[in-house]
């Protein structure tokens, strides 16, 4: 079977592990359940920054985010690990910005997650995800993202939501971690 993955927030924690990295370089204590509570995948809000504010923030401070101590969801890499031992193809799907695409996939060989090159695809927008997923011819995509899951309803691919707080308004199959979605995939071809 083919199975595409996202990487930002349904391989590694990046939204969480910003939110941290946020209160640390603007010297503000914001409790974690207004994390949790946040409606859309911007975090900016949360620390009383605008828009513009916010995303000058984040765009500055991608390179420590994407390449330092994000942590792994647990469960994560065992289950694509498994998944390519079992013979499956494994593809990556990412919107990050193109100039992160060789550190990227540099950074995901480092961590140990089972990736080839031609299996890699970074540096394109949400919007053009769908046309990615379509052309490769996925079984599964698991992704958190509703601009990129809201495209894939129609589509033969089974979509999967890794839930967060911003997304939990799609109707599709969920799952809070990846021991529910290891359960899901490995009931489902067996």
């Amino acid at each position: 079977m083919r199975f595409g993955f996202d990487v930002d927030d349904t391989l590694i924690n990046l939204r969480e592990y910003a939110f941290h990295y946020y209160q640390e370089q603007l010297g503000q204590k914001v409790d974690i359940d207004i994390f949790h509570a946040l409606n859309r995948v911007e975090i900016h809000e949360a620390f009383g920054l605008s828009d513009d504010e916010g995303k000058k923030m984040w765009n500055q401070s991608l390179d420590f985010l994407y390449f330092t101590d994000c942590p792994l969801y647990p469960g994560a890499l065992e289950l694509l690990k498994q998944l390519e031992s079992e013979g499956h193809d494994i593809f990556y799907i990412t919107s990050r910005p193109p100039e992160h695409t060789e550190n990227t996939f540099s950074w995901l060989i480092n961590q140990g997650f089972p990736v080839i090159r031609e299996n890699f695809f970074c540096g394109m927008k949400d919007s053009e995800k769908a046309g990615i997923i379509k052309d490769l011819n996925l079984d599964y995509y698991f992704d958190d993202k509703p601009a990129v899951l809201d495209t894939l309803t129609n589509d033969p691919v089974k979509a999967i939501v890794k839930d967060q707080s911003y997304n939990r308004h799609l109707d599709l199959p969920r799952v809070e971690n990846w021991d529910e979605l290891g359960d899901l995939i490995n009931s489902e071809i067996k």
